[in-house]
């Protein structure tokens, strides 16, 4: 399992695709998932190598393989999306098309604001309009991952991504502490600045993430893809998904 060291922390990732895959591209997974079960397992490895490209993927801090500190100052956003571009400075990506999944998304495009010059296209998946609303700091993921009997979660989302992270062997003491990481600051003006090709997805009933449209209107020519009866969950093995990222890559999509 490769491994290397970003702000003193261990990050594990993995590489896909032939040597001699002129295209890149990084993949960032959500929150209680992993770089196995959120890429790989679902046949986005395979789909991306059979498309040209190399790829590497990175397990998240508290996440997978990678280092797992309880302490929220270990997971500020900002920092967490500069192991990406630590990442791509470890396996010698100068440039790379950038996908990210949820949490992903959200450190994707934080990535994509500060370091624009390292990534061609930004598809951020699992996010939408609900990024643009004003909602209050809610610590209620967190709470979930410290319960000590899941069945004690009210909250039906939250007792899944609970579950999720069990059933996946997660840290759930490091899931909380990065649930309360400080994130970073993205709102319409600074979405108004990003100048990098943009798609958004999202499913259709994803309550989560809200409508992709709304986010890609904000941001300049973007575009935005719902696919038809999915939820936060079932779209990320969905083929409708992997064919809308492919199709954008390949410069297909209207």
């Amino acid at each position: 399992m490769p491994q290397f060291e970003s702000d003193g922390h261990a990050i594990a990732y993995d590489e896909f695709g032939g040597p001699d895959a002129k295209r890149r591209i990084v993949l960032v997974h959500g929150f209680s998932s992993n770089k196995s079960e959120g890429w790989k397992r679902m046949g986005w490895y395979d789909a991306f190598a059979a498309k040209g490209f190399k790829g590497v993927a990175l397990d998240a801090r508290g996440h997978g393989q990678s280092a797992k500190p309880h302490e929220p100052a270990a997971y500020d956003r900002k920092a967490m999306a500069h192991d990406i571009v630590a990442l791509m400075d470890h396996v010698g990506f100068a440039r790379a098309n950038l996908l990210g999944f949820s949490m992903g998304s959200h450190l994707s495009l934080t990535a994509g604001l500060l370091w624009p010059e390292r990534f061609g296209d930004l598809i951020l998946g699992g996010i939408g309009g609900r990024l643009l609303e004003d909602e209050p700091r809610d610590d209620s993921m967190a709470e979930a991952m410290e319960a000590e009997d899941p069945a004690t979660i009210a909250d039906p989302m939250r007792r899944s991504f609970r579950q999720f992270a069990d059933e996946q062997g997660e840290d759930r003491l490091a899931l909380a502490a990065c649930s309360r990481g400080a994130r970073f600051p993205i709102d319409r003006a600074a979405l108004s600045k990003l100048d990098l090709a943009t798609l958004v997805v999202a499913g259709s009933h994803d309550e989560l993430a809200g409508n992709p449209r709304t986010l890609a209107q904000a941001i300049p020519g973007a575009k935005a893809v719902s696919i038809p009866g999915c939820d936060h969950f079932s779209i990320i093995a969905h083929a409708l998904f992997k064919a809308s990222v492919i199709d954008f890559l390949e410069g297909f999509m209207d």
